[in-house]
């Protein structure tokens, strides 16, 4: 009689043992995920931040969309979210760019108010990403000096 009661003990021991390591695998894919995600937005605002720096002001549109990878990585992240700011020496924003485009030293790219959307079934979980920021000094901004070859670089504003 005993070894006819075992063969249930069995299957639930196996349910609860497989329950516990398809959460912790899912866990593990989720976090590895989300550290994909913040890579690939950090990553987003140094393009950002590069093309700003060696672009004309007036195409900031088309900078957000190209340093956004024109939306195929990350498909929710809305052109909101990428900001970019002309900064002086102290690293204050300009807020006149055509006024005052002697004093501009750096250029930020910031991503601010992304929220990561987990794939945990039948549970919606939005996780709000932190803050990602890249400051790098202002170049060209898109003028060229007279007698300067124009083309030559791999950027294309």
């Amino acid at each position: 009689m005993g070894r006819h009661c075992a063969k249930g003990g069995t299957l639930v021991e196996f349910t609860v043992v497989a329950g516990v390591f398809y959460l912790t695998l899912f866990s593990i894919i989720e976090f590895g995920r989300v550290l994909y995600t913040w890579n690939v937005l950090d990553e987003i605002t140094r393009r950002g931040a590069r093309l700003a720096a060696v672009c004309p002001i007036a195409s900031s549109a088309g900078i957000i969309s190209r340093s956004t990878f024109n939306g195929g990585i990350i498909h929710d992240l809305a052109a909101d979210n990428l900001k970019i700011e002309y900064l002086d020496g102290d690293a204050v924003p300009i807020n006149d760019t055509n006024v005052n485009f002697v004093d501009i030293r750096f250029v930020r790219a910031s991503i601010e108010g992304y929220q990561f959307q987990a794939f945990i079934p039948f549970i919606s979980l939005l996780l709000p990403a932190p803050s990602f920021a890249t400051v790098l000094p202002s170049e060209s901004l898109g003028i060229s000096p007279p007698g300067a070859v124009v083309g030559g670089g791999n950027i294309n504003c």
